[in-house]
């Protein structure tokens, strides 16, 4: 992988973003057609009720702004894209969010993203415990996190499921 990257820093800006943006269309694509496929299956062997329809469809009404802008953030892209699939919504719409959060995606990884990625892995570069102190915060954040869900779930007398159906 590591070579790949090299390789494409020696290529001309506009063939590099074009390198990426082909990344994250196909990598977006092919995640929402695995969440469609899983609906596909579910539906066959269970329908959903009315009122989890219902959310799907409106969801799906609204969705594509999300999609493009899950481009922009780090670790939401494949759950966002994932649950685009999932919630059914038409390809024309996924569409209109895919290509411009994909051009996003490229625009950002071919100019800054990559620098800061190399400043990153330079800083960490013999710096174990620098990298072990990062991972170490970043899982105390989400223990807090769902701590906390789960105290302010049993406050209200709700569950903590998630689920759609009453």
């Amino acid at each position: 992988m590591n070579g790949v990257i090299e390789a494409m820093r020696s290529w001309p800006w506009a063939w590099a973003w074009c390198g990426f943006f082909l990344v994250a269309f196909l990598r977006a694509g092919a995640t929402y057609l695995i969440g469609r496929g899983v609906t596909a299956g579910v539906i066959r062997w269970r329908s959903p009720n009315a009122r989890t329809r219902a959310v799907m469809d409106r969801v799906g009404t609204w969705g594509a702004p999300v999609v493009a802008l899950s481009f922009l953030t780090v670790g939401v892209q494949t759950i966002v894209n994932l649950s685009a699939g999932l919630i059914e919504m038409r390809w024309p719409r996924y569409l209109s969010g895919l290509v411009p959060g994909a051009a996003a995606w490229a625009t950002v990884w071919s100019t800054i993203g990559m620098a800061a990625f190399y400043a990153l892995l330079g800083g960490l570069r013999g710096e174990p415990l620098l990298a072990l102190a990062g991972i170490v915060v970043v899982a105390a954040v989400v223990v807090i996190y769902l701590a906390l869900r789960k105290r302010a779930a049993r406050l209200v007398g709700g569950d903590d499921s998630g689920s759609l159906n009453p």
